[in-house]
């Protein structure tokens, strides 16, 4: 299956998409890629949407493991079973400089994930590994199985950087675990990551006032205190700060299938919106 091809299953895993469905709206996306994708014996029994999400699911495993695929088995398998909702939390599209952070863990430390799906080319690795380099202070590759060989032989990224490989199985093949790398780390670029709340809340508890500034002038004169501030107490001020982003609700996450984990990690979900998602689930496909 092509990309060019599949470019509709891309959009189902969507936050709109599923947004539209527990909301109670006809999705275009949804019918599009059940008509299209499932089996005819799934129309000729009573299945309920949770049996068709888990079909789609499916064949992304066998045959298209787009980035959908692999976000969502990286939060499954590393921050769900390694970890948890409680103790770390991911981000992700984060921008750094020029790039955009995959997925991001941050627990006690903070780990970038770089995904190469089997769609992708490594033309920007190097690029990208530099400028998380700025931000973080480890950084993992992860890609598929095939490109073993590739990985290895690509010489545009440090030593330091882990690499874990996405198997057939649906399980990573650690090759190489990252090494702390923080040689690069970058004030100002952790200064741009952070919202204007955030930065502020860090020159207060740091400085015990913030700067006392018109505003044409506040933004740079936080940045410099910000700067100015020494990175090993910048950075981890930084973590701490950046983990609050997310919060989860981690009994009613539990009831979430492991097709939707990545999604509704991500959409800010209320106990209303649980209830409707699971309501949606287990309506046969098809009703209202």
């Amino acid at each position: 299956m092509k990309g060019g091809k599949a470019g509709v299953l891309n959009r189902f895993f969507s936050d709109r998409t599923f947004r539209n469905l527990i909301n109670g709206v006809d999705d275009d996306t949804y019918e599009a890629v059940i008509h299209k994708y499932l089996q005819k014996d799934f129309f000729d029994f009573t299945n309920t949407n949770q049996c068709a999400i888990q079909q789609i699911y499916a064949l992304l495993e066998k045959e298209y493991r787009n980035e959908y695929f692999y976000k969502n088995t990286i939060l499954n398998k590393l921050l769900l079973h390694v970890h948890s909702v409680r103790t770390t939390t991911a981000l992700r599209e984060l921008p750094i400089g020029k790039s955009k952070a995959d997925f991001v863990l941050i627990n006690g430390k903070a780990v970038v994930y770089e995904i190469k799906t089997e769609l992708d080319n490594f033309e920007r690795l190097g690029d990208q590994v530099e400028s998380y380099y700025k931000a973080f202070d480890h950084v993992v590759v992860v890609t598929s199985i095939e490109n073993e060989k590739s990985i290895l032989n690509f010489k545009e990224i440090p030593d330091t950087v882990g690499i874990y490989l996405l198997q057939k199985n649906g399980y990573f093949k650690r090759l190489r675990e990252p090494v702390k790398n923080d040689a690069y780390i970058d004030s100002e670029v952790l200064f741009k990551m952070l919202r204007k709340q955030e930065y502020l809340s860090i020159l207060l508890d740091y400085y015990g006032c913030i700067p006392d500034v018109n505003q044409f002038e506040f933004y740079q004169a936080c940045k410099k205190w910000f700067t100015n501030m020494p990175l090993c107490i910048s950075y981890p001020k930084t973590l701490r700060i950046m983990k609050k982003r997310v919060s989860v609700d981690e009994n009613a996450f539990k009831q979430v299938p492991y097709e939707l984990k990545f999604l509704v990690y991500f959409m800010k979900f209320t106990s209303k919106d649980y209830l409707s998602l699971h309501n949606f689930l287990n309506r046969s496909y098809g009703r209202q």
